[in-house]
């Protein structure tokens, strides 16, 4: 398997590379040149299969660089009962029949994104180890990847994360997780600003390949594909688990942010997995919502984007929305190329009227969007009705998942949380606290250990520079 650039000007590459590298040479993202089939006998095979099997079986196709016994030794101590406190993995938890609550937060920081990121952690000590080289991290974070990532790579050999966040706009539990470290290989700056001024630094140093080289700039956002990759187990597992055969068909409601998880589950599409629709749900900040209904992307400006009580959705520049593009466009990278130049130029593009808008209105994607009152609202029906308390970006996936359930097609809404992490919210919701998971009780009271700087690259690349 190799990889090439959404934007068409990166040489074909190998996972191992892709791993490392994060952004593509281009500014693009990378992608495998071809998604693998998976015949119906495969499909057969690997329902009756644990989850590290059926991660074995799905990543081997992808990272078929790492020798097969590696790539499994890696893969079984990653997903353990001690790091996921399940031995299901990913559980699914069944509201009624055909409605379903995928649980993808058991991990360390209660969150899906330890899903991929304790793999990820895994992936990069193997192939750093095997190459005697270090790899310094630049992240994002809206609330949950930032936590993840620092979780899977505190104390790894070879391997510092630097991980920007929006400062004050994560709730005390989010910040506290990340804050609270005090691993000298990890490096938390708050910047003074919102989510997309984190996510548009970490990419302007990712495309100054001169720094990048010279420093080993890495990334564990979304954008890189070994994220997407480790995300598309749980499609299949949770298929698997909520039919009863390959013949039926399902339908995932996804909270979404930088669309990374619907992502994963767009791949899981094109490689065969029935999946009947992927639900797309937004929180106020609906630049996804906006386009699926009008054929318009138009990203906001740091001044438009709203501090919600679903932060980690608070994005206007989903990144892994250019992968979804550039499938439907037929992989045309100068169409792609084209269509973000608009955007990493402050623009909008507007596709409507257009074959390719004709395209993806007709995909497998559809779209809704919440907002405050509605995912209190769903909080507090699913707990009256259910008995079950989520937290309010899995309350957006319910609410519009629901909209849009179909009679006789199973629903599985992805977890996104514990709702531990938005006690706030859950208060104002039910009026009592969440319960907390045994060992974060006094989190926000433990000593901080961050920096705060503005929203400037250059700045980001001398604080880098300091400290490697």
């Amino acid at each position: 398997m190799r990889y090439i650039s959404t934007r068409g000007d990166m040489p074909p590459k190998a996972f191992s590379e892709v791993l490392l590298n994060g952004l593509a040479s281009d500014g693009g993202l990378a992608m495998p040149e071809m998604y693998p089939k998976i015949s119906p006998a495969e499909l057969e095979a690997w329902r009756g299969l644990n989850y590290s099997d059926l991660a074995f079986e799905i990543l081997s196709n992808f990272a078929d660089d790492i020798p097969a016994a590696d790539l499994r030794g890696i893969i079984e101590h990653t997903y353990t009962h001690e790091v996921f406190r399940s031995e299901e993995i990913a559980p699914l938890k069944t509201l009624e029949p055909g409605l379903h609550i995928l649980g993808l937060s058991n991990g360390p920081t209660l969150a899906f994104k330890d899903i991929a990121m304790q793999l990820l952690g895994n992936l990069f000590e193997c192939v750093l180890e095997k190459n005697g080289v270090e790899l310094n991290i630049l992240g994002a974070t809206s609330g949950d990847t930032g936590s993840s990532a620092e979780y899977a790579m505190r104390g790894k050999r070879r391997i510092r994360v630097f991980m920007l966040s929006p400062q004050g706009k994560m709730t005390d539990f989010q910040t506290a997780q990340m804050f609270s470290l005090q691993d000298l290989n990890i490096f938390n700056i708050a910047i003074r600003g919102v989510f997309d001024d984190c996510q548009d630094i970490v990419k302007t140093v990712s495309n100054d390949s001169q720094f990048k080289q010279k420093y080993h700039i890495g990334t564990v956002n979304s954008i890189n594909w070994a994220r997407i990759a480790a995300q598309i187990v749980y499609y299949f597992k949770s298929y698997f688990d909520a039919t009863h055969s390959n013949n039926e068909q399902v339908s995932f409601s996804v909270p979404s942010g930088n669309f990374g998880n619907i992502c994963a589950g767009h791949v899981a599409f094109m490689m065969g997995l029935p999946i009947r629709r992927l639900i797309l749900a937004t929180n106020e900040n609906d630049v996804l919502n906006e386009f699926f209904l009008t054929g318009c992307y138009r990203p906001r400006t740091a001044a438009e984007i709203l501090h919600t009580s679903s932060p980690s959705m608070d994005i206007s520049k989903p990144s892994n929305f250019e992968r979804f593009v550039f499938d439907l466009t037929g992989r045309d990278a100068a169409k792609v190329r084209k269509l973000w130049q608009e955007v990493d130029n402050g623009r909008a593009f507007d596709i409507s009227g257009t074959p390719l808008w004709e395209k993806i209105r007709r995909s497998h994607i559809t779209s809704g969007t919440s907002n405050h009152e509605a995912r209190m609202t769903t909080i507090r029906k699913i707990y009256e009705k259910y008995g079950v308390l989520v937290d309010t970006h899995t309350a957006d996936g319910l609410k519009v998942g629901i909209e849009y359930r179909e009679k006789d097609i199973p629903l599985i809404c992805l977890e996104t949380a514990l709702p531990a992490k938005f006690s706030e919210s859950i208060v104002e919701a039910i009026g009592s606290k969440p319960d907390r998971p045994t060992g974060y009780e006094n989190l926000e009271n433990l000593p901080q250990r961050y920096v705060v700087m503005n929203a400037d690259a250059d700045a980001i690349k001398t604080f880098i520079a300091e400290h490697v």
